[in-house]
């Protein structure tokens, strides 16, 4: 139920953006569609500064638009003590997200994303239980976690770090971005793009929905079609935030994407891709915090109708770097298009 509501907001302002993108655009195109799954760290700390998803090298043409929801529900789990450093967190995480791309020529597109995000018990544990039993064994911070519902808190040398309570309901930062094509795929080379990014403060730092602070990133993408039928993407992103959260200074970040896309048809592909994010935390005496994040997306692409796009897929932690990333994410991203 809780979750339901917390996904009606979102369902509605999807609503009323697609209709008035109706009302001024009213000619349909075929939708974008396929590409890297627009993934980032979902790692609630990690997320708080500017997170650049996951992009095609490929640009909007002139004059259409792109109207873009996505829903991401991520499982978190720490439990953490050491002498300086004391975690307990558990909860689940609904990132909401509108985005809105438009094409401003052939080679150059803008775009606006406005997030917000929901804290709460969720309801993914109990399948994520029985695949840990089924596999590798329950974790050890589920095992001493077991039967606490909500928890939030990180603690360093006895002060507060981060501190939540469930329920907990607010607006992001916004982030805006454009996308430069600067060659286009031939046989023989791929496509390429710079991209560019700032995050504007506009969520509550004080409830950790945002860091206060504006970011900024750059980054290049690249996209080859190769057998006719795979297509190979590559994301490769910078990112320099500012200010302090929590206290805490924060460092220059990098992230980097992998995929393979299979075109099962015109209208379907299965995707695959690595994701590898660093840390803009330093030497907080906290893995959680301090290390990097390497997670494995696996999901589906499916045109529903020409001008509307369905993607789903899930994000496992691979835990190459032990303690710091999401336990699971659960993603749905729906894609409509309008020509001018």
């Amino acid at each position: 139920m809780m979750f339901k509501h917390a996904a009606a907001p979102g369902r509605s302002l999807l609503a009323l953006v697609v209709l008035a993108f109706i009302l001024v655009w009213g000619d349909e195109v075929r939708a974008d569609g396929f590409g890297p799954f627009p993934v980032r760290n979902f790692q609630p700390f990690q997320l708080l500064t500017l997170g650049m998803f996951g992009d095609r090298a490929e640009v909007v043409p002139e004059g259409v638009v792109d109207v873009r929801l996505e829903m991401a529900e991520t499982s978190v789990l720490f439990r953490e003590g050491t002498g300086q450093i004391s975690a307990t967190v558990k909860f689940e995480q609904l990132r909401s997200a509108v985005f809105l791309r438009y094409g401003l020529t052939n080679r150059l597109e803008v775009a606006i994303e406005v997030p917000a995000f929901y804290r709460y018990p969720g309801f993914l544990e109990g399948a994520i239980e029985a695949t840990e039993r089924a596999t590798t064994g329950l974790s050890p911070a589920r095992k001493r976690l077991k039967g606490t519902g909500f928890a939030f808190t990180v603690s360093r040398d006895g002060r507060i770090l981060f501190q939540g309570g469930s329920g907990e309901l607010g607006l992001g930062d916004i982030t805006l971005t454009s996308k430069y094509q600067v060659r286009s795929e031939t046989t023989t080379s791929p496509a390429l793009a710079a991209r560019f990014a700032v995050k504007v403060p506009s969520g509550d730092d004080r409830r950790f929905f945002g860091s206060g602070h504006a970011d900024v990133g750059v980054g290049l993408a690249l996209e080859k079609t190769v057998l006719s039928r795979w297509v190979i993407h590559t994301n490769l992103n910078a990112v320099f935030p500012t200010g302090k959260v929590a206290g805490l200074s924060l460092h220059p970040a990098l992230s980097s994407i992998v995929a393979l896309e299979y075109l099962w048809s015109p209208g379907f592909s299965v995707t695959a891709q690595f994701d590898y994010y660093s840390s803009p935390f330093r030497n907080t005496g906290s893995d959680v915090l301090d290390n990097g994040v390497t997670e494995a997306t696996v999901g589906l692409s499916y045109l529903l109708r020409e001008h509307l796009l369905w993607q789903v897929y899930g994000v496992e932690n691979l835990d190459f770097i032990t303690g710091s990333a999401a336990d699971f994410t659960l993603s749905t991203v729906v894609t409509y298009r309008f020509g001018a």
